[in-house]
């Protein structure tokens, strides 16, 4: 069994920055395939970004892309999402999810088993 725990969340202006961290425990960190969802208000979990277990595979959603880098410290048990240039579509809970297999381009949040509670972030002026 896998544990989640992420952290970093808080409120940002447009424009600003924010990096979110997730603890991993239980399981082999290094052999999971790692990402971030969010969920904004009144609307359904949406993928952000995913990197596999050897940090050769990394995809990010169309809107994540070239602002937001993902990445991951196996002897720490930890991934981050470094989030740059938010926008308020940015708002919502962002959770960290985890699960065995291929990094895949778009997955759907029934891809991975294991999610963390989440972390809120608000981006408002």
């Amino acid at each position: 069994q896998v544990q989640l725990v992420e952290s970093g969340g808080g409120w940002v202006q447009p424009g600003g920055s924010l990096k979110l961290t997730c603890a991993a425990s239980g399981g082999t960190f290094s052999t999971l395939t790692i990402g971030w969802f969010r969920q904004g208000p009144g609307k359904e979990r949406e993928f952000v970004a995913t990197i596999d277990w050897q940090d050769r595979t990394i995809f990010y959603s169309d809107a994540a892309k070239g602002r937001f880098f993902i990445s991951r410290d196996n002897g720490k048990k930890m991934v981050y999402l470094q989030m740059n240039s938010l926008r308020p579509t940015g708002t919502g809970v962002y959770y960290c999810v985890a699960d065995s297999g291929m990094a895949i381009m778009d997955p759907p949040p029934g891809r991975y088993r294991y999610w963390g509670r989440g972390t809120q972030v608000i981006v408002s002026s």
